[in-house]
């Protein structure tokens, strides 16, 4: 007997992925925010554009309930806080169901403590539902302003949402997401995306907020990333990871867990392919101009 096989639209498994994630958390008493995709408010999307993960923000004290909760329902770790990505914000679990959620324990570009901010967020959020599922949000103002934080680490997309949420924005709002800013301290990463960013060229954030907000090689976000740390031997133990291989990067790139010899090829690769990256930057910089007739 043959089988019958229905495709689920992208747009509605994102919204039982939702929906899952705060049941889980809730039976595990975790709090959460629904933040970015299908959680915005269609104010401030009206295309209605939905992502293609999950993500919520995970109360910094209570990350470690929800991976043990998450892996016990059938989630699987598919990138860690180290390795998911330069901020070290995010780590994404895979669901043969539901698939992916990027469960976040603060968000970058904003300076205030986690925990504060996390609080912040809540304050002000309120419930929506999410395929059937109360889930909270934060405030207009709160989604607002992560939205155009996640913006400034997009260096070809996502403007869209710094046009909609803050260009466009009414003044009251504005005004809200103005004094957000301040409260979170976030107003390099703000700068970086709506175009202000030479205002803290002396802020020790700026060469970070330069280059993802740009299309710096990775070598530099690096150096970049060093800089920015809160301490210089925090800046010494980021240098020291760079030479190190991503092995579960390389394991979702091979399909397979890589061997000693992927690594070791790896590793000799990806120095190469940076050089490779600096010299093609410079071309671009100081290479010749085409001339317009």
């Amino acid at each position: 007997m043959s089988e019958s096989q229905v495709t689920v639209p992208l747009r509605v498994r994102l919204q039982f992925g939702h929906a899952a994630v705060q049941l889980v958390a809730a039976e595990a008493g975790v709090d959460l925010l629904h933040i970015k995709g299908a959680a915005v408010d269609p104010e401030l999307r009206p295309t209605g554009y939905a992502g293609s993960d999950v993500d919520v923000l995970v109360r910094p004290s209570q990350v470690d309930d929800l991976d043990r909760a998450l892996r016990a329902r059938g989630w699987t770790l598919y990138s860690s806080f180290e390795h998911g990505s330069p901020f070290g914000h995010a780590q994404t679990y895979l669901h043969e169901s539901w698939g992916y959620v990027d469960i976040h324990r603060y968000f970058p570009g904003i300076r205030l403590d986690a925990a504060q901010a996390f609080e912040r967020f809540a304050s002000d959020g309120h419930g929506i539902e999410i395929a059937g599922v109360e889930c909270r949000v934060p405030s207009l103002a709160g989604q607002s302003l992560l939205l155009v934080l996640n913006a400034a680490r997009s260096a070809k997309g996502l403007r869209g949402d710094v046009l909609n949420v803050w260009n466009d924005a009414p003044e009251a709002r504005r005004a809200e997401i103005t004094a957000l800013v301040a409260a979170l301290q976030a107003h390099v990463a703000f700068a970086a995306a709506t175009g202000d960013l030479e205002r803290y060229r002396h802020d020790k954030e700026y060469r970070l907020w330069k280059v993802v907000s740009g299309d710096g090689s990775r070598a530099a976000e690096w150096w970049a990333r060093a800089s920015a740390a809160p301490t210089v031997r925090d800046g010494l133990r980021i240098l020291l990871q760079a030479p190190r291989v991503n092995t579960e990067h390389l394991s979702h790139r091979l399909g397979r867990t890589p061997t000693g010899w992927d690594v070791t090829i790896e590793f000799v690769r990806r120095p190469l392919s940076a050089v490779g990256g600096a010299f093609r930057s410079l071309y671009r910089r100081f290479g010749p101009r085409k001339v317009v007739r």
